[in-house]
């Protein structure tokens, strides 16, 4: 795994993001903004999973007043996300919004611009600049004929130098595009010009299969060259999904190395146990660890011992039964109905608490 870019640190309430190797993970509610009690509800639940901020819809002056009272309960720093009417975050703002999402240039005249500006210097807020392959000016497009790598890129700049005119350089970018080799060289072409940090995912990526697989290969690509300092899988669906495969992305590229990893073999032939209800129980209670463990899964004693190995703790299958490993070495041979059960207890001894609640 490369380093990661030194970018410019921007600060949304107490979350980093940039001038560090940690990347942070984001989502976005799917519910009405103006229900309040159903959009702190979601919030609370993108938390649970690992969600670090969050944008909110504001789409009208009751979305933005609204968001006084979410920031009273939610647990998370909110994004504003607005576009064309600039009175909206300035109200958003007046109501304790953590982070503006706008384009400078679809948001009226630049004195309209120097009032959010000025408004979110006042208060510490950055500003992040969304560029999309559907946003790209009919100028630039004209130019490049369709959109482009080069295009997003030139729109983002575009942007981020209006803001620049106003000495405001709390700026996060963001160059999404559906097409993942679009994507991947717009980043890539942007660190290479500006040091603001970067808010990388695919856009309208897709359902959860579909998405999750383009996802991780956009997000993962840019990601693995040390690119990029906040990501948001953009999926069709329930928005806690997104943070699940999200923090999947950052722990096979070894960036989150604290937190539990399952390692679970393909079935095959060899296989004589419930290799996959039993796998999927072990990575839902790992969605419920905040510590670093590695844990292995396998079908049976050909692949277990040797993957086993490099694990924390490990199980391997037979027939009608099953060996527990620790670091390699086993520790007993029980029925195959009992090895969720004791693994679970190996899991609980390893990291010191026990796991209430987590065996339904």
């Amino acid at each position: 795994m490369n380093r990661r870019e030194e970018t410019r640190p921007v600060f949304v309430g107490n979350v980093q993001i940039g001038g560090q190797q940690d990347v942070v993970i984001q989502s976005m509610t799917s519910t009405d903004t103006k229900n309040i009690d159903a959009t702190v509800s979601q919030i609370e639940k993108l938390a649970e999973v690992g969600c670090q901020i969050v944008r909110l819809a504001v789409m009208d002056e009751e979305a933005a007043r609204a968001i006084k009272e979410i920031k009273k309960r939610s647990p998370l720093p909110l994004v504003a996300d607005i576009h064309f009417d600039y009175k909206l975050a300035l109200i958003a703002l007046e109501s304790g919004i953590d982070k503006i999402r706008i384009n400078p240039g679809n948001i009226g005249s630049i004195d309209k611009v120097k009032k959010v500006v000025e408004a979110c210097r006042e208060r510490n807020v950055p500003i992040r600049i969304g560029v999309n392959s559907g946003s790209i000016e009919k100028d630039i497009l004209k130019k490049y004929g369709h959109p482009t790598a080069e295009g997003l890129v030139e729109s983002a700049i575009k942007h981020v130098e209006i803001l620049e005119q106003f000495d405001f350089y709390d700026i996060v970018v963001s160059l999404k595009a559906s097409s993942v080799p679009m994507m991947v060289k717009a980043y890539h072409l942007m660190a290479s010009k500006r040091n603001y940090p970067l808010h990388v995912g695919v856009t309208e990526a897709g359902t959860y299969f579909s998405g999750s697989i383009k996802s991780a290969v956009g997000i993962g690509s840019v990601l693995s060259s040390g690119v990029g300092d906040t990501i948001r899988v953009s999926l069709t669906g329930d928005p806690v999904e997104e943070i699940k495969v999200a923090k999947e992305i950052l722990k096979s590229l070894e960036i989150r190395i604290n937190e539990p990893q399952i390692i679970s073999c393909p079935t095959c032939g060899r296989t004589q146990i419930d290799l996959v209800e039993l796998a999927n129980k072990v990575e839902h209670m790992l969605q419920k660890i905040d510590q670093p463990l590695k844990v292995a899964v396998m079908g049976c004693a050909v692949n277990g011992p040797g993957e086993a190995k490099e694990a924390d703790v490990g199980v391997a299958g037979g027939n009608g039964e099953g060996l527990i490993f620790r670091n390699g070495k086993i520790v007993r041979k029980i029925k195959e109905e009992n090895l969720y059960e004791e693994l679970l207890k190996e899991i609980e001894d390893i990291i010191g608490k026990k796991l209430v609640g987590l065996m339904d």
